[in-house]
Order: C-alpha cells, then sequence, then structure tokens
C-alpha cells in the first residue's frame, strides 16, 4: 500500500514538474486566438479615442495642465495662442513650421519632433513595401507548401510554413528595407545639419558665453593657473587671439553643505505646511523628527525632537557653515579643470576642433556645455578614476541586463496569467475560482503595473550610475542613458523575451537526447534539433503578440496627451495631502520633458517593428499608424505642455541615428535565420545578405565625414565660403563677461534657499520660530561678498526696522503661480533652466555683482510680482538702493598670511582706487561697478606678457577677469 502511494505521489509530482516544463517551453501560449487579437486591437483603438476626446472637451478650461507655456511664454519664446473651442488646438499645432520651432521650443525638441516625423513617413513607406511584397508571398506560399494547415490569417501572413526558393524574396525585402530606412536616415540627417548650422549662426548662439568658451580637463598640477590655461590653449597655434582663462577652485565641502541646507529647507516647508495647514486650529502637539544622520551635533540618530526647533537651528548652522567655507576658497587651491573664453565663437571653435585628438600638456580640450549643464563634481576626476568608474558603471549595467530576465520570465509566465499560477499553487486555485472577476481584474492590472514601475525606475538608475562613471554634463549623461535604456529593451524585452521559449526547448531537447543510451557527440545532436528552425518557429508564433503590444502603445500616447497622472495627482494631492507653496508653485510650471525615456521608446518600437517585418507585416502597418498619431500628439505637447530642462543643440541625434543603425543590422540577422533555416540554398542567401551589414558601415561613416564636424563646430579654422559673417558681438554683453563668475562653481554663488510658508501662517511664525529675528534675509543668503539690508518702504534711504517674524518668505494664495517665480533660479531650474524659455536669457549669474540680471528681452528677476528684492536693472551696470555694503571680495588670490608682503602692502593702498560712486555707470570698457576688484599690484614679467598680448588696454580689466 505505502509503494502504492508512493509511487502515486511520484507520478503526481512528474506530472507537476511536466507542466512546468511545457509552460516555461510555451510560455506565451503558443495556439493563437484570432479574435482575441481583433478585439485586442479594437479595445486599444476605442479607448484610445475615448481618451482624446476627453481631452479636447478638457483643455479650454485647464490652462494650468495643458498648456503652462502658453500662460508663461514671452516674446518669440511664446506658442501660437489657442482660444476655448474644443478643437481650436488643431489650426495652431499643424499650422506652426519649423523654423518656428527652434524659437519656441528649442532645438533638442525641434529635433525630436523631426525624429518622429521621419519614423512616420519611413514605416508609413515600409508598410506600403512590405504589406505588398510580404503578405502574398507569405499567403500564398503557405497555401502551396501547407494546405491542410488551419487557415488562421494572422498565421498565414508568417513565413512560418515556407520552404524552398521562394525566400530570395525576402533577401530581396532585406535589402529593399535597409535602402528605404538609410534614406530616411540620410534625408533627415541633412534637416539636422541645417538646423543646427542655423542655430549656430544665430545672434543668441554667436552671443553666448558659452559658445566661445572652451572647457580643459586634466590640466597638469604645474598648469593649474589662469595663466597655465591659457599656455594650454596656446600650444596650439590656432588662433592669435589670446582667451580670458580662469582655472576651477576647490570648493572643499561646500556643494554637500548647500545640499544639506536644501534638504533641510525643504524638510522645515513641509513640517510648516502640515501643521499650519489651519491657522486657527494648530494641532495639540508640535511635529516631531528624528536628527539627521550628518549632522554632528547629535549623536542619539533614534530619539525624536522638535522638528521646527531642530530643522530651524539646523539651518542656521549650515548657514554659518557655508558663510565660513566660502571664505576660505582661495586660487591657489586650483583643481585640474578651467574654462577659455575668446572674443569670436570662430576662435574657440578652431581650437577645440584643432585639439579635440591631440591633448596638449596631456589635457583633453571640448567645447564648454552650458554652466547650468555642467556636473561639477566630476570635473575633479582623473583619467585614471573615470575609466575606472567607467568600467565598474559597465559591470552594473550588464548585471542588471542579464538578472533581469528572470523575473521579466515570471512576469511573463505567472503574473500575466494567473492560471498558470494556480496549476502551482492550490490554495490560489481556490481563491482563484472563488473570485474570478477580481482576480481577472488583477491579472490585467498587476503584470503592466509591476513592469511600468521598474521602467519609471529604471532612467532613474541609469542617470545615476552615468554620473557615477564620471559624465562631465547632463546632456552627455542623457545620450548615455539612452544607449544603455535602448541596449536593456532590445536584450530583455526583444530579444530574451522573445526566444526564451525557443531556446528554453532547444536545450532541454538536447539535454534529453544527450542522455539516451548510445548517444551521438554534442554538435550532432545540436545539428539535429536544427536551431534555425527552432528560433524561426518561435519568432513567428510570438509575433501576434508584438501586434498587440504595439497597439496598446497608442493608449500610452493618448495618455500623454491627457495628462492624466499630472491632472490627477494635482487635484488628488491638494484635496487630501499638505503640499508646500513652493511645491503648489512648480506644479503650475511646465514639467520637464524626459528625452532620454522619449528617445527610448521611439528607438524600441521601431527596432521591434524592423525585426519582425519580415514575419509579421501588419507591425509595420500597426508602428506606421502609432508614430503618425504620436507625432501630432508630441507636437502640441512640446508647444503648449513640456519644457527642455538641459538644453544639448540638438546633439541627440547621432545617438538616435547609431540605434536605427543596429535596428536595421538586426532585422536582417531575423531574415538570416529565416534564409538559413527554411532556404534550399541557403549558404548561397547567407552570402548574399552578407554586403549589408558592410554598406551599412560605410553609410555610418559616410555621414560622419560628412555632417558630424560641421553639425559640432562652428568652423574648423577656416569660415567655409559663402557663409555670411556672424554678427558683431555686442560690446555690452563682452563687458559682462566674466568667465571666474559665469563658469566658476556654483556653490561659490548660489543663493541658498529662504522656507517658503503661507502667508496666512505669517502671525504664527514669531510664536514657533525661535532662531534669527532679524528678519535680514539677504544677509542669510549665502553670497561670499554681499551685505545688503532690507530698506524701509515708508522712509526711503532708511534701514527698515527688524521684522517681527524669523527670515521666512511668505506667499499669498493668488501670487502662487509660477507665472511670478519663472524668472528666479530656484523655480526655474527644473523649467528650462535659465529662464529663457520665459522671455529673457540670463547673461550672468542671478544676483553676482558686476553682473546684469534678466535681459532686455525679458522682465528682470527684481520685476517677479512676489519679490522683494532691492536689485533693479537698467540698460547698462547695476543701480544698488541705499544701505548696500561692499566688502572685498573672498575669492582671493592669495590666502590670509600674517606676513606683510610688498604685494598685500600695494594692494592696502591702491585697494580703492578706481572704486566708482555708488550707483553710477561706468563707461564702456571699464570695469562695472559691484564687481570684486582684483587691483592688486602685478609681478612686472605679467604686466609686460599682458602688454603684449592686449596692447592699449587697462590693466585693471585683465586681472578682473
Amino acid at each position: 500500500m505505502e509503494r502504492a502511494m508512493g509511487a502515486l505521489l511520484r507520478r503526481e509530482e512528474k506530472s507537476t514538474e511536466d507542466k512546468f516544463l511545457d509552460l516555461m517551453r510555451d510560455p506565451f501560449a503558443a495556439n493563437v486566438d484570432q479574435d482575441a487579437i481583433i478585439i485586442a486591437i479594437g479595445t486599444s483603438l476605442a479607448i484610445t479615442t475615448a481618451i482624446f476626446l476627453v481631452f479636447c472637451l478638457l483643455r479650454p478650461f485647464n490652462a494650468i495642465v495643458y498648456a503652462p507655456r502658453l500662460r508663461h511664454g514671452e516674446g518669440k519664446n511664446r506658442p501660437p495662442a489657442m482660444d476655448k473651442g474644443i478643437f481650436a488646438w488643431w489650426k495652431p499645432v499643424f499650422k506652426t513650421n519649423e523654423d518656428q520651432y527652434v524659437d519656441i521650443m528649442g532645438m533638442d525638441a525641434t529635433i525630436f519632433l523631426r525624429v518622429a516625423r521621419m519614423c512616420r513617413n519611413m514605416f508609413a513607406t515600409l508598410a506600403v513595401a512590405g504589406c505588398a511584397i510580404i503578405i502574398p508571398v507569405n499567403v500564398i506560399g503557405s497555401k502551396k507548401f501547407m494546405p491542410e494547415a488551419p487557415k488562421i490569417a494572422i498565421i498565414l501572413m508568417t513565413p512560418r510554413d515556407l520552404f524552398g526558393e521562394i525566400l530570395w524574396a525576402f533577401v530581396a525585402v532585406g535589402y529593399l528595407f535597409t535602402f528605404i530606412v538609410c534614406a530616411f536616415l540620410w534625408w533627415t540627417y541633412r534637416g539636422v545639419h541645417r538646423l543646427r548650422r542655423k542655430y549656430m549662426e544665430s545672434p543668441e548662439y554667436v552671443n553666448s558665453l558659452y559658445s566661445r568658451t572652451l572647457m580643459i580637463t586634466d590640466v597638469p598640477r604645474n598648469l593649474r593657473t589662469d595663466q597655465g590655461i591659457v599656455e594650454i590653449t596656446d600650444s596650439l597655434r590656432t588662433t592669435p587671439e589670446v582667451p580670458r582663462a580662469s582655472v576651477g577652485r576647490n570648493v572643499k565641502d561646500i556643494p554637500n553643505l548647500i545640499e544639506q541646507h536644501e534638504q533641510a529647507v525643504m524638510e522645515l516647508e513641509s513640517v510648516l505646511a502640515k501643521y499650519l495647514r489651519n491657522p486657527n486650529k494648530l494641532p495639540a502637539t508640535r511635529p516631531l523628527c528624528k536628527p539627521s544622520k550628518k549632522d554632528p551635533e547629535y549623536t542619539n540618530k533614534e530619539e525624536k525632537i522638535d522638528a521646527i526647533s531642530y530643522l530651524t537651528a539646523r539651518i542656521e548652522r549650515l548657514e554659518a557653515q557655508i558663510k565660513e567655507a566660502r571664505e576660505t576658497v582661495d586660487k591657489r587651491d586650483a583643481m585640474m579643470y578651467g574654462f577659455a573664453s575668446y572674443e569670436t565663437i570662430e576662435s574657440a571653435h578652431a581650437v577645440a576642433y584643432t585639439g579635440k585628438n591631440k591633448h596638449p600638456h596631456g589635457t583633453t580640450i571640448r567645447l564648454a556645455p552650458r554652466p547650468k549643464d555642467i556636473i561639477w563634481k566630476n570635473l575633479a576626476l582623473d583619467a585614471k578614476t573615470r575609466r575606472w568608474r567607467r568600467f565598474i558603471n559597465n559591470m552594473w549595467i550588464t548585471l542588471l541586463t542579464v538578472l533581469y530576465f528572470i523575473p521579466n520570465i515570471l512576469i511573463a509566465v505567472f503574473l500575466a496569467k494567473l492560471n498558470n499560477l494556480a496549476n502551482f499553487w492550490p490554495a490560489f486555485a481556490i481563491e482563484l475560482n472563488k473570485n474570478p472577476k477580481f482576480w481577472a481584474f488583477v491579472q490585467g492590472i498587476l503584470a503592466p503595473a509591476l513592469t511600468s514601475l521598474f521602467f519609471y525606475f529604471l532612467p532613474i538608475i541609469f542617470r545615476r550610475l552615468s554620473v557615477k562613471a564620471g559624465d562631465y554634463s547632463k546632456t552627455s549623461r542623457e545620450r548615455h542613458v539612452i544607449h544603455q535604456l535602448y541596449s536593456f529593451f532590445v536584450i530583455n524585452n526583444l530579444l530574451i523575451f522573445s526566444l526564451f521559449a525557443a531556446g528554453f526547448q532547444f536545450i532541454s531537447a538536447v539535454v534529453v537526447a544527450a542522455r539516451q543510451e548510445g548517444a551521438q557527440n554534442w554538435v550532432q545532436i545540436i545539428k539535429d534539433q536544427h536551431p534555425f528552425t527552432t528560433i524561426m518557429l518561435a519568432l513567428c508564433n510570438i509575433s501576434p503578440f508584438w501586434v498587440t503590444w504595439l497597439v496598446q502603445r497608442n493608449l500610452g500616447a493618448a495618455i500623454d496627451l491627457a495628462q492624466v497622472v499630472n491632472l490627477g495627482w494635482g487635484s488628488f494631492s491638494r484635496k487630501f495631502m499638505n503640499p508646500t507653496p513652493r511645491e503648489l508653485i512648480k506644479r503650475t510650471a511646465p514639467p520637464p520633458f524626459d528625452y532620454a525615456s522619449y528617445y527610448n521608446y521611439f528607438l524600441f518600437y521601431s527596432t521591434v517593428a524592423l525585426c519582425f517585418a519580415a514575419l509579421q507585416p501588419i507591425t509595420l502597418i500597426v508602428t506606421a499608424l502609432y508614430f503618425a498619431i504620436d507625432a501630432s500628439m508630441k507636437k502640441y505637447l512640446l508647444l503648449y505642455v513640456f519644457c527642455t530642462k538641459n538644453e544639448s543643440g540638438g546633439l541627440y541625434w547621432r545617438v538616435v541615428f547609431n540605434r536605427f543603425l543596429i535596428g536595421t543590422f538586426v532585422s536582417n540577422v531575423i531574415i538570416a535565420l529565416l534564409v538559413g533555416a527554411r532556404g534550399s540554398s541557403r549558404w548561397t542567401m547567407l552570402a548574399s545578405l552578407l554586403p549589408i551589414p558592410l554598406f551599412l558601415i560605410a553609410f555610418k561613416f559616410y555621414c560622419k565625414r560628412t555632417f558630424d564636424d560641421s553639425l559640432r563646430y562652428y568652423t574648423k579654422g577656416d569660415i567655409p565660403k559663402g557663409t555670411e559673417a556672424p554678427p558683431p558681438i555686442d560690446k555690452e554683453s563682452r563687458r559682462r563677461d566674466r568667465v571666474a563668475v559665469r563658469f566658476g562653481h556654483p556653490a561659490l554663488f548660489q543663493k541658498l534657499t529662504v522656507p517658503m510658508v503661507h502667508e496666512k501662517s505669517k502671525h504664527l511664525l514669531a510664536e514657533l520660530y525661535r532662531g534669527r529675528l532679524d528678519g535680514d534675509v539677504g544677509s542669510t543668503a549665502g553670497y561670499s561678498d554681499i551685505y545688503m539690508k532690507r530698506m524701509s518702504k515708508e522712509n526711503p534711504g532708511k534701514a527698515a526696522a527688524a521684522a517681527p517674524t524669523a527670515p521666512f518668505e511668505f506667499v499669498s494664495e493668488n501670487n502662487m503661480d509660477f507665472e511670478n517665480f519663472k524668472n528666479r533660479p530656484d523655480f526655474n531650474e527644473d523649467a528650462s533652466g535659465d529662464g529663457s524659455l520665459y522671455g529673457g536669457t540670463t547673461i550672468s549669474r542671478p544676483d553676482t555683482p558686476g553682473s546684469v540680471m534678466g535681459s532686455e528681452r525679458g522682465r528682470p528677476r527684481s520685476e517677479s510680482r512676489d519679490s522683494e528684492r532691492t536689485f533693479t536693472t537698467q540698460d547698462e551696470g547695476v543701480t544698488y538702493p541705499p544701505g548696500y555694503h561692499h566688502t572685498p571680495s573672498n575669492l582671493r588670490e592669495f590666502s590670509p598670511s600674517p606676513v606683510t608682503t610688498p604685494y598685500q602692502v600695494d594692494a592696502q593702498a591702491n585697494l580703492l582706487s578706481e572704486a566708482a560712486p555708488m550707483g553710477s555707470v561706468r563707461p564702456a570698457g571699464q570695469q562695472q561697478y559691484g564687481q570684486p576688484q582684483q587691483q592688486y599690484s602685478q609681478p612686472q614679467q605679467q604686466q609686460q606678457q599682458y602688454a603684449a598680448w592686449n596692447p592699449g588696454q587697462e590693466r585693471g580689466d585683465y586681472f578682473a577677469r
């Protein structure tokens, strides 16, 4: 009896194992339900249409969500106006041409839309060509070779049942598709080149400081001075022009302190927003928190203390530490990077082009990114550290890509079809039978939710890894993220997902054959299993899945247009949470556009369509439909909703171009698998496909040689014939050039954040706050060389009385709008960075002495309606109010020393020798009042060198650079 029971249990156990193995061999349901596919396509299109109609109805009444850029744009950066009609957005979106895009949206958005249009036209052409050739060949051939096979239309359109010479048609299709893709890529490359050249010749680009500035890294220790940077650029012998140079300074722990200060301010704002939600009825107990783990004042990090008192005291301590640290910064402790700015853009680009592969004195010379685009902490990394970090970064990405296929397969097998899970979990099978509708709902939500959640965090993970690897700029980081995301998606979500069943079935068959008695050698066993045929059949069987998957992407495009997440989250958080005034203001700002994720989606969808074009030509029709819809929707979103956080000037194109070539190559590999599995003269067919990858490589190098240098550099040393001369540099703009300030580490100049509180709680802060009560916001703001007292509005020229509240910034309910804060750096950092899309280009660092805030085209920062700043901008110079006190800059050429040197004696004697009266405007070419002066007596040798370089100019201007 026991033996019989044991045998029965073993049979049941074996049966479970067999079920599992069968499931792994065909985890995606090999039986194709054609009606289910049609229903899925119809449902997706219906929901997409419904969401689109909801957007048309909601748009006129929700300008904050659906047209934030129209609310905040000014001048030529303002999108075309729209009225309140349901379809009123159609005409301005489709009547705006590409030449207007650059001014309204920027270069990156313009190139993105051109890529979307390229994909739309490319796949429309491929769909016509592919369906006209492949569908007749597949249908006629399948009926001829397998007349008894089930007549399922979606399977008849695949080459699953084809054999022999008819497969030459697929070789021809491989060449045809390759030429079509390359033709569209070449045409788009020409268009991008035209846009990029027009962008580089625009007055805004030519007159900008960063376009005329070089970034030099890996500077040897003996050349880490301003003069050393000049020697490095002069060693290239490219231009007689001498640049204005600035070597990087060691900012020590200031960035970390500023980050901690920012975090403490955000925490205090959050605590106050919850505690003061109803000022007339405060909670019975004050809020508590745990001390920061980085706070050395508290040893017990787990003890809860009063949050308001602790955070206000911590903010005050951090401000004092930052101020003290800034006072110790000097030029002697220089870093291994620096910047050199030229008078003309031709000189700067000629030097950059000449030195791109020469590495003079072991350095690397490249065009400088925008100051806000730089990842400053990575500039101090040496070449050896960067190489090691890149290696570690690649190891982590490879490990993540390889290991993710395990949860990917488990999600696809068990969560996407809960019946499979019930076969191995009896208790769950009972529950599934009790509530089939509920678990059907969970099945439809759980797998996509987990996958979407992972893909939401995946770009964040890759961004952090790229920063750790040593990327110099945020835009270069984004280009690397596109590359990493594309590799991850293609390997896991296309190749492994599509070929897992075939691979598992092939390996299990080989193992079973090898275990049999009298088994042959491994090579013969593998040949007997026909690996090419197994892979080809698996791809044909799974092709209907990718048809439905691509159709569902239209639903994602419609959800993007409807801004469902922003609309729902904004309403929910306002009603059920306690957002701070800063959070409420930022929610009315245009959200940044995630180029890395959207480009990756475009590239991945295109690769899927190209790979399955020969196996299931319907994918081309579905992909063309997706791009036709999404190109229009993204045009509206980029015109009226999204902004570019970090403008690269259209440099994402090369990454996109290379990925399209990879997708085309993979599609031809699949055609090679097909003809290798079923072709009658397989080796001849495979040999005939060999020129395609060689053609792709040649095409890549042709485009690189023809376009890339002129895409990147304004000139390669000689201005091309027929090119119009650039407009001359505006003298006023040149006078404002302060390379050491504009390309100085932001930790030296960044204004510290002031906590924001709702105005309705103003009367309570005097009781809650136990810190500084003088209300001197300016002095706590954290400049190294500015002290500013608040002036009385009632008595001009008199200092204001001490405020009864702490140094908070109060915002009324009516002013909680990005429109009132769009010119402030702490708010427009995420919404176009320098505020250039809102009517003004920041010429210099905001609130930096010796700079002009705002621009002639836009409202200066002092005119923000919420602001109580006392700076005012005029046509020339800066006027400071009474009560302004200027002290010598703490960015010293030399550290303080108790020994008095002739250098210091002369400095003391001439410290105010050229100081201008307060509020005056100096003539052009002389130093502007408010700029930290460096009028010390210089060694005679340096004076002679400067006189030789720049005859006829004042010595003071040179050393103020």
